[in-house]
């Protein structure tokens, strides 16, 4: 937690200040005889967004760990002048996340920064927001065996109520009396029990539809038996990140209080390889009533959405839908780790979604629906198919999704380029989870309640 410096000694000061401010370089140092003076080119004041704040607070944030800095004043005059609060904020959430450590299993302590405002504390939204980033990244990095279903959900349901968050796990028996075949045929023959996490915060009118906030939540992703390559065994422990955004997202609405009404449904499964498990060319039901050919069983996350999404318009009376993923890679050879790509049916959320970005500062893009890309997931012998027939991975993923959305406004976010980096590819992050599409679905349920 920041505190304000009360002129105590401090090893360092870290400010920030634009190129009209005589900045000859990114960084430079100036000493006083006491405290030291790291100052970080913010370039053009013209340019100057939150975005740029936050990443130049974290690159010298970084510079001081680096140098051996154990107490720091950051000073936000200059961030404040440009951004007012904003700016404030974005200086301190950079530091924040820069220097956010992921839970360690080693034995040997490690020390920690100590870290003082200079004249003004953040605020308490961008402090909600920040943890809520951070607890995704802990989810996202936990070790698969130490975050199996049950513990998601409890770690959720727990957090959640000490906000106020209403909460309910649906059990594997619920779900098979519900008919979510789909749902129950991924989780069903791992070891640790499949469930439904559902978290719903009223803070709007009691008519208003809460929006749905659909979460991937795959604890452990082998692949089944269409099992992913060695290479690519190290990251199944991050196949959750949607479950994580949603939830984090939730939080800060809960603790903001936020007057909008928001439904989390996370459909939380392991999908591993057991001698019932599916197999290629299976054809199974769903909650909705449709069948699924199944092409591949490492395309589980879109069959698992499917019920949640039907779920939550046919037992929660959500109004629009959003579903979030790491989905595919396919995403990842259009955008790579900086970009996550989504689909949209309606001009309006499509609208409400990038304005909410744009306040973010993360970075997303639109992805066609042409009717072709449709009839690449037509299969034979069902009403779908769980993987193309043509290409177009990260679309026709998309679309399968909305062949459950029964016409409502939809939304599809694929993350999954953006929600682990093995090395960090903007400066405020840190090799593993990063909390992706939190503060972007915060702001966009914000959004909506100011259209209430």
């Amino acid at each position: 937690m920041l505190k304000l410096w009360n002129q105590e000694a401090a090893d360092w000061r870290l400010a920030l200040r634009t190129e009209t401010e005589g900045v000859g370089s990114r960084l430079s140092v100036e000493a006083d005889g006491k405290t030291a003076t790291l100052w970080v080119g913010l370039g053009d004041a013209k340019t100057v967004t939150a975005e740029t704040v936050r990443r130049a607070a974290a690159k010298g944030i970084k510079t001081l760990k680096g140098l051996g800095a154990k107490t720091v004043v950051l000073d936000p005059a200059a961030a404040q002048t440009l951004l007012e609060q904003d700016g404030v904020d974005a200086m301190a959430q950079g530091v924040a996340l820069a220097l956010y450590r992921p839970r360690s299993w080693k034995t040997e302590e490690q020390t920690d920064m100590t870290l003082y405002m200079a004249s003004v504390l953040p605020s308490d939204e961008c402090n909600s927001l920040t943890d809520a980033i951070c607890l995704a990244r802990d989810l996202v990095n936990c070790p698969a065996n130490h975050l199996v279903p049950a513990d998601l959900a409890r770690t959720m349901t727990e957090t959640a109520r000490t906000y106020g968050v209403e909460t309910e796990i649906i059990s594997a028996e619920q779900a098979r009396a519900l008919g979510m075949e789909a749902f129950l045929t991924v989780g069903d023959s791992a070891g640790h029990a499949p469930c439904l996490i559902v978290l719903r915060y009223r803070g709007g009118a009691p008519d208003q539809a809460p929006i749905g906030l659909v979460g991937k939540g795959v604890t452990c992703d082998t692949g089944g038996y269409c099992l992913k390559p060695a290479s690519s065994m190290k990251g199944i422990k991050g196949d959750m990140a949607g479950a994580a955004a949603v939830f984090g997202a939730l939080l800060a609405l809960a603790r903001n209080k936020v007057p909008v009404n928001a439904t989390v449904v996370i459909p939380s499964v392991e999908n591993r390889i057991a001698p019932d498990s599916f197999i290629p060319g299976d054809v199974i039901g769903s909650m909705s009533g449709k069948t699924i050919e199944v092409g591949n069983t490492d395309a589980e996350g879109r069959l698992i959405l499917a019920d949640a999404i039907t779920y939550a318009l046919r037992k929660e009376g959500v109004g629009r839908v959003l579903d979030i993923a790491t989905l595919t890679g396919a995403v990842v050879g259009m955008f790579g780790f900086t970009t996550a790509g989504f689909l949209c049916n309606d001009e309006a959320y499509c609208t409400d979604f990038m304005e909410a970005a744009a306040v973010s500062g993360e970075q997303y893009w639109r992805l066609p629906a042409f009717d072709e890309y449709r009839k690449m997931i037509e299969s034979p012998v069902a009403d779908v198919s769980n993987v193309s027939n043509d290409g177009c991975g990260t679309i026709t993923a998309g679309l399968f999704l909305e062949a459950f959305t029964e016409s409502h406004p939809w939304l599809h976010i694929d993350i999954a380029g953006t929600a682990w980096v093995d090395s960090p590819k903007w400066e405020y992050q840190t090799n593993g989870a990063t909390g992706a599409a939190v503060t972007t679905l915060y702001h966009l349920c914000k959004a909506m309640a100011k259209e209430a």
